[in-house]
């Protein structure tokens, strides 16, 4: 072939092409990074409130950390469904006993490797086809609207074989129970950015009793 014949990239396209690399590139350099340190970084990315992200605060994050150490068995699995922000500490927590998996729409998380698998709340049931069951799935939906925890709810019973824990607004606690048939718990979450919205944790088990007993270091399964 002639070079006359190679077709020639619009600046356009080639920008994008150059763009595209240098993320490629930023992602595999912060995954070099966290194999050479022998464990995970906590990498924390700033909200997108485009995707309504809101980052649990510290108190939370303990606490819903403790409820699944103490809920998963060895050997078990755990699914985090729009939480990205647990993945991290979870990680650290049970990664050594179970496997943790973080059902994302932010691609900035990929740099958990195969942890990671990419979830679009509106194609609930679009996973790969291989994924199995867990023991534990939390969800935290990333919009309060019906449509948003119907479609969510349909991926929760695709994937839990057991425990179940929703964290979202007050406002869609009917919807969670008819979906889902889980129970309020007394435990709130709360987040980094005070927001608007009270929030609630729902689950078909005794979470607010598990939370106690993680609370006074008896977190025996």
């Amino acid at each position: 072939m002639e070079d006359d014949d190679v077709p020639a990239l619009s600046a356009e396209t080639f920008a994008a092409l150059q763009e595209f690399y240098v993320e490629q590139q930023k992602r595999e350099q912060i995954i070099t990074e966290l194999d050479s340190a022998g464990k995970l970084k906590n990498i924390m990315f700033d909200e997108n409130w485009q995707l309504s992200q809101f980052w649990y605060d510290e108190r939370t994050i303990e606490a819903l950390v403790g409820v699944i150490d103490a809920s998963v068995p060895d050997g078990g699995r755990v699914a985090l469904i729009s939480c990205p922000t647990l993945f991290v500490p979870v990680k650290e927590r049970i990664g050594n006993r179970a496997n943790v998996s973080l059902l994302e729409f932010d691609t900035r998380f990929e740099v958990h490797g195969p942890d990671f698998i990419f979830y679009d709340y509106n194609y609930p049931e679009k996973l790969p086809q291989d994924i199995g069951q867990y023991d534990l799935v939390v969800a935290d939906p990333p919009f309060l609207s019906e449509e948003c925890i119907t479609k969510t709810s349909q991926t929760i019973r695709f994937l839990a074989k057991n425990k179940i824990v929703v964290c979202t607004g007050a406002i869609m606690k009917d919807h969670v129970e008819k979906l889902l048939a889980l129970q309020l718990c007394t435990f709130q979450p709360h987040h980094k950015n005070n927001l608007a919205n009270e929030f609630s944790c729902y689950a078909n088990f005794d979470f607010d009793s598990v939370l106690l007993l993680t609370k006074s270091g008896d977190n025996s399964r």
